[in-house]
């Protein structure tokens, strides 16, 4: 690991000339600076807002930090009144706490000397801000919301759906690329052909399934209809194509079986494009929206995107929770692609030659 990050800091500080700059360099740190503004940008104020109020998210103009109005007790007075940095009619300026507003104007007093009140209109005032983190974003959802039994649902489908897709698309794709038997090209056909049809198309027909085998409000019903994936299965046949013919004609010559062969030699070799592959199921069943909200209608069986959409009343949106429970779901996804980002160049630029 330390390796790769000496050789990604070599890479960056790169010149064309040892001595100097050239106009070349300062264009490809000007393109990689705007690109890594680009891809992470949106992520880093996701973070941020993530730790705002209700009311800093919906404040306008935004702000990039998670900025609170700084409130105060007053004695006499059951909730902490807002402090506003006020400009009076002689010009001086002075801390005030807000009491209440009545259309322009703001009833408000001096926290130091509580019984002098002033009316102010909203345009001479602004508001006094702090750096403050809102961590209840995170607990809240988490305690009164049961999002820790969204979190299991949506790792146990995720786990299982994936280990169902590698051990299905596998098999497909030996069979498509090692196993010799007529109309194999027909079914090649025939499996990509399937990319070609639109999930509308077939949510009513696989939803009359799924209701019939008793899957409806199950996990289940989520996890099986998707396990097989052409996109898979393409993937791996064009991996396993590589492999070196001689080892496969050599242990079948030692009498292998076609089960041996595929456990035993392929599927070992294949282990990068696997890797690539599961990559990409843990990320569409992870983030899979349409059909969870289709086949699960019971609370305790919401995944986590189905239990973001329950955020989203008729009249109020608590982004605030949105945000932060988005972060959330992001973390698994992040790690894991950091953990098998390797495998990605590797399974697609490699052969199976050792």
């Amino acid at each position: 690991m330390s390796e790769n990050i000496t050789h990604l800091l070599k890479s960056i500080i790169k010149r064309r000339y040892s001595n100097k700059m050239h106009w070349t360099d300062y264009f490809s740190y000007f393109y990689l600076c705007l690109g890594v503004l680009l891809m992470f940008g949106p992520v880093l104020w996701l973070v941020l807002s993530s730790f705002k109020s209700e009311s800093a998210v919906m404040e306008y103009p935004p702000t990039v930090l998670p900025l609170s109005q700084k409130s105060i007790q007053i004695e006499g007075y059951k909730k902490h009144l807002l402090l506003f940095k006020v400009t009076l009619e002689d010009g001086s300026i002075k801390e005030l706490a807000e009491i209440k507003r009545v259309g322009i104007i703001s009833k408000m007093l001096d926290p130091k000397n509580p019984e002098i009140k002033y009316k102010v209109p909203i345009d001479k005032r602004e508001k006094i801000r702090e750096f403050e983190l809102a961590w209840t974003n995170y607990s809240n959802p988490l305690k009164r919301l049961n999002f820790v039994n969204f979190f299991k649902n949506s790792i146990f489908v995720t786990i299982i759906a994936t280990i169902i897709t590698l051990i299905i698309n596998s098999m497909a794709a030996y069979s498509l690329s090692i196993y010799e038997f007529k109309g194999k090209t027909l079914a090649l056909v025939f499996v990509i052909g399937t990319l070609l049809i639109p999930l509308t198309v077939i949510l009513v027909p696989v939803f009359y399934v799924v209701s019939n085998f008793g899957m409806v409000n199950s996990l289940w019903g989520v996890i099986l209809p998707g396990a097989a994936t052409p996109t898979g299965v393409f993937l791996l046949r064009q991996y396993m194509l590589t492999l070196p013919r001689d080892l496969i004609e050599a242990a079948r010559m030692d009498h292998a079986s076609e089960w041996s062969i595929y456990w035993r030699i392929v599927l070992p070799l294949s282990i990068p494009a696997i890797a690539v592959l599961a990559i990409f199921s843990i990320m569409w069943r992870w983030n899979d929206f349409l059909w969870p909200l289709i086949v699960l209608g019971k609370n305790e069986v919401y995944t986590l995107q189905i239990a973001l959409n329950a955020f989203h009343g008729e009249m109020t949106v608590q982004w605030h929770y949105v945000l932060a429970m988005t972060v959330l779901t992001l973390l698994p996804i992040a790690f894991i692609f950091f953990y098998l980002q390797k495998f990605i160049t590797t399974g697609i630029a490699t052969t199976g030659m050792k």
